[in-house]
């Protein structure tokens, strides 16, 4: 940081968008705007005069689109970088490979009403781009290239233990909350799991028409089945189900069998989805049958679920301060004692394959 106020670039191609950007952070009192620039090579040439703590950065732009901009940051000085992107299909697609490229977390931004929309909302971006600030995105961009570990299993409760309690089923469920961070760090994890694997609920905070692409993104590259969450959805050995941006997702139980509900709601702890809202659910229906994983993230969703999925048996697991690109939402779930172990994002995709 510079000094104690954050030093952002912003680079967008629009200029109405750059002067509404800097209005709003600059009016956040923490924030300094050190520069703008309307493409790529611009701000290379003043981030080699000035090297910011915080890019705010478009994708498509003029001469070097923000993808590549992105990787050559990363390549070179592995900075903070927030996406502002439009919320098209194909901008959502864009936006995961960024996510994937290490970008710290996306604002989407609409094609028309843009000077009202950055006053309307721009609490998000300055939120952003303060979590931003405070990530270690070196370290989080080591974590996420760090081979998968094999490692002792932890002691689960035994299958029949499990169904003397719950009567009707012995199916287990993996409930995985994560925000900032928490694209790369799911990708890094679910990569790894194979198709015979317990079923998988997961929170993700991610705004609207973002989350489609992002399972879609996953679908690809696992073998697991990842999908955008439907309402009603079976939670199966295999399948990764992935809660709707807006959305609110819950387990449930239906017979012998899991099922996902989705729906509209007020947002719990500012979030919609909020893993707090899944891990209660899952605690209620799943008990010990249930494994709770907390990842990388801003804030404190998720702590007091995952708190009252431990009470209720399940085995708990929250990554640790050194492979989280931000130690918010872990170490809240650390400091309530919700948190049966810590582990290295390495070492997280063994634990869910010896549970399951």
């Amino acid at each position: 940081m510079s000094g104690n106020r954050i030093g952002v670039l912003i680079v967008d191609d629009s200029a109405v968008v750059r002067q509404a950007l800097s209005a709003r952070l600059s009016n956040s009192g923490d924030i300094e705007v050190i520069g703008v620039a309307a493409d790529p090579i611009f701000a290379m040439e003043r981030m080699n005069r000035v090297w910011p703590d915080v890019v705010v950065l478009d994708i498509e732009m003029p001469r070097m689109d923000g993808i590549t901009f992105l990787k050559k940051i990363m390549s070179t000085r592995p900075t903070p970088v927030v996406i502002c992107s439009t919320m098209t299909t194909r901008g959502a697609e864009t936006t995961m490979d960024a996510l994937a490229a290490g970008a710290v977390s996306v604002i989407p931004k609409p094609t028309t009403g843009l000077k009202q929309f950055i006053q309307d909302e721009g609490g998000d971006i300055v939120s952003a781009v303060r979590a931003a600030a405070r990530s270690n995105v070196r370290r989080a961009q080591d974590a996420v290239r760090a081979p998968v570990s094999v490692g002792p299993a932890p002691s689960f409760v035994s299958v029949a233990e499990r169904g003397s309690i719950l009567g009707t089923t012995t199916d287990r469920v993996v409930a995985i909350g994560t925000s900032t961070g928490g694209t790369q760090a799911l990708e890094v994890v679910l990569t790894a799991l194979p198709p015979t694997c317990a079923g998988i609920v997961i929170v993700q905070h991610m705004p609207e028409k973002f989350t489609a692409a992002f399972a879609a993104r996953l679908d690809g590259l696992c073998e697991l089945e990842v999908s955008e969450a439907v309402d009603g959805d079976r939670v199966l050995t295999g399948r990764a189900l992935v809660a709707p941006g807006g959305k609110h997702m819950e387990l449930r139980r239906d017979g012998a069998q899991y099922r996902v509900r989705v729906f509209d709601g007020p947002l719990v702890n500012r979030h919609r989805p909020s893993v707090d809202v899944l891990f209660r659910s899952v605690a209620k229906m799943a008990g010990r049958n249930a494994l709770g994983v907390i990842m990388t993230g801003m804030g404190d969703d998720g702590a007091r679920g995952l708190l009252e999925m431990r009470r209720a048996g399940a085995f708990t697991v929250a990554q640790d301060e050194a492979t989280s690109l931000v130690y918010g939402m872990p170490h809240e779930a650390v400091q309530l004692g919700a948190a049966e172990r810590e582990a290295p994002l390495s070492a997280i995709p063994e634990v869910i394959r010896k549970y399951g």
